[in-house]
């Protein structure tokens, strides 16, 4: 799992950094585990990364012992474990593009390597030909019609392309959301959504963006 692997190499290079604190300021062990309420035998299964149960306030209280803060922050990577009708909705637009185009899932919004920095946001989905690509993000459920926007405008310059998709569940509240704020919507997506079907079932390009409600 993912997230697991990050944790484990997140935790080693920070008891690799309080080692090498402790070492710097000469403490010893007993020194850090007295004020820890540990033994010197524990705090050295610490740092070694032999206790399982290390907690983030364990942690924190380690470091600052060492005259060290922990800082942390969560950052997205793309959509979360998608559910069966994130899924599905997906499906139902893959099963309409053209044999020869080529689908892609979870593609980086910055792909290249020498992009100068690291993005970790990414498209729920990639439609590439020999001659064009788009990218697709995918809504089972709009709350904010807005936020959406933004974040579909911001993923789009940075990523470069010429036309994104946004690919929306047909429910009633969604259809209520579109409905509620048409001009918005029209002014970034422009293609009608029929025009849209029609070039990828024929595998052509869609000249922008679209709005397409399966």
């Amino acid at each position: 799992m993912r997230g697991r692997a990050r944790g484990r190499r997140l935790l080693a290079s920070l008891l690799l950094e309080a080692e090498s604190a402790r070492s710097a300021a000469g403490a010893s062990q007993a020194d850090l585990g007295r004020p820890l309420g540990l033994s010197a035998s524990q705090v050295g299964r610490l740092l070694r990364g032999e206790l399982s149960d290390v907690g983030i306030v364990r942690l924190s209280e380690l470091l600052s012992l060492l005259g060290h803060d922990l800082a942390a922050r969560a950052y997205p990577v793309g959509p979360p474990v998608r559910d069966r009708s994130q899924l599905a909705l997906l499906g139902r637009l893959r099963r309409r593009l053209h044999p020869g185009l080529r689908w892609r899932s979870e593609v980086p919004v910055i792909e290249a390597a020498s992009s100068g920095g690291i993005d970790l946001r990414a498209w729920d989905a990639a439609i590439d030909a020999t001659a064009w690509t788009l990218r697709v993000d995918a809504e089972t459920r709009i709350r904010d019609v807005k936020e959406v926007l933004r974040r579909v405008s911001l993923k789009q310059r940075d990523s470069g392309v010429a036309s994104v998709i946004l690919l929306v569940s047909d429910t009633q509240a969604n259809r209520a959301a579109i409905r509620l704020t048409t001009d918005l919507l029209s002014a970034q997506f422009p293609i009608p959504a029929r025009r849209a079907l029609r070039r990828l079932v024929a595998g052509e390009a869609l000249g922008g963006n679209a709005l397409i409600v399966l």
